[in-house]
C-alpha cells in the first residue's frame, strides 16, 4: 500500500495525508449509499403506499446528507479548530459567488420550516400552477394544470420550479384555507324567458351537487380562522342576476373540491340542459340579427 501512495504522490503531487482524506472519504458516501439502498428496499417491502415510499426515500436523503456533510467536513477541515470561523468564510464565499443556489436553499429551508406548501397540495406560483409532486434542496416540482387545458386540468407537463421564487412571486395555495373553491357558471337566457323560473330551476340544481359541501366547509372554515382571518357569511349555493347586452344572465355560485371544478360544472350543466328543455318558456341566449322595418314596427307619423 505504501509503495502505491508514494507512486501517486510523485506521479500526480497528491500526498499521502491528502490521499488518506480521498480514501476516508469514499468509504464515508459509501457506506451512507449502501444504508440508504438497504433502508429503501426494506420499506419498499413493507408497504405499497407512494406517499409513504417518497416520504421515506426523501427524509433518509436529508438525513444521511447532512450526516455525511459533517463527517466529510471533519475529515478535510482538521487544521481549522475554529468552527465558528469555517463557517463564517463558507458562507460568505458562497453568499457572492452562488447567490441564486444559496436562495433556492434558503427557500427550501422555508418551505420544509413553515410549510407554505406540502405534496400533494395545489398551488399557483407567479405563471406557474399545478400540484406539487416533489420538493428538492433547490428546486420543488408541479405536475401543470391550466395553460391550454381548460378548467385548471393537468397538461401532462412537469414544470421544476427555484425554492428561491417562494420569496419573490405571490404563492396561491388551493389546499390550505378551507380546502374549497367558489365556482361559477353564467347562464345566459333571452329577456323573453321566465327569468324567475330560470333562477329557481339553476338554484335547485346547484344545491343538489354542492349544498351538501356547506356543513364541511364552515367546519373547515373555523379551524382556518384559528390561522388566517377567513370568514363567509353564506357557504349554501346562490344564484345572482344581471343583465348582458344579449340576455339575463343568471350566475350560479357554488363551492366544490379544487379537483373537481371541471366534473361539477359538467354534470350541472347538463342538468341545465335536460331541465331547460322541459320548459317552452325558458330559452338560451346568444349573438343574433335581427331586421328591423320601420313602416310595420315604427311609431305611427304625426
Amino acid at each position: 500500500m505504501g509503495g502505491i501512495n508514494d507512486l501517486i504522490e510523485k506521479s500526480l503531487g497528491i500526498t499521502q495525508h491528502v490521499q488518506m482524506k480521498f480514501i476516508s472519504s469514499l468509504i464515508v458516501i459509501l457506506i451512507f449509499l449502501l444504508l440508504r439502498v438497504a433502508i429503501i428496499k426494506l420499506v419498499w417491502k413493507k408497504t405499497d403506499d407512494v406517499r409513504l415510499r417518497y416520504l421515506w426515500r426523501k427524509t433518509l436523503t436529508y438525513i444521511f446528507t447532512i450526516i455525511a456533510i459533517l463527517l466529510l467536513s471533519n475529515i478535510w477541515f482538521q487544521g481549522i479548530t475554529n468552527l465558528g470561523t469555517f463557517l463564517g468564510l463558507l458562507s460568505a464565499g458562497l453568499a457572492i459567488t452562488l447567490k441564486d443556489p444559496v436562495l433556492d436553499m434558503a427557500g427550501w429551508l422555508f418551505i420544509i420550516a413553515r410549510r407554505p406548501f406540502s405534496i400533494g397540495d395545489r398551488i399557483q406560483l407567479g405563471d406557474n400552477a399545478g400540484d406539487v409532486i416533489d420538493i428538492r434542496l433547490f428546486q420543488f416540482t408541479l405536475m401543470e394544470i391550466g395553460n391550454w387545458v381548460d378548467a385548471e386540468q393537468s397538461t401532462g407537463r412537469i414544470i421544476h420550479v427555484p425554492n428561491g421564487m417562494v420569496f419573490t412571486n405571490p404563492l396561491a395555495n388551493y389546499n390550505k384555507g378551507f380546502n374549497y373553491l367558489w365556482n361559477e357558471i353564467p347562464v345566459l337566457i333571452t329577456f323573453e324567458s321566465d327569468w324567475r323560473k330560470a333562477k329557481s330551476i339553476l338554484l335547485n340544481i346547484a344545491s343538489m351537487h354542492a349544498a351538501f359541501l356547506s356543513g364541511d366547509a364552515e367546519n373547515r372554515i373555523k379551524e382556518a380562522s384559528k390561522k388566517f382571518m377567513i370568514s363567509y357569511s353564506k357557504l349554501t349555493p346562490i344564484v345572482y342576476t344581471s343583465i348582458r347586452d344579449s340576455g339575463i344572465l343568471l350566475t350560479i355560485r357554488y363551492l366544490c373540491e379544487p379537483r373537481s371544478r371541471r366534473n361539477t360544472a359538467e354534470e350541472i350543466w347538463e342538468d341545465i340542459l335536460e331541465e331547460f328543455a322541459k320548459h317552452r318558456d325558458i330559452d338560451f341566449a346568444y349573438p343574433t340579427q335581427r331586421f328591423y322595418n320601420n313602416l310595420n314596427e315604427g311609431k305611427r307619423a304625426f
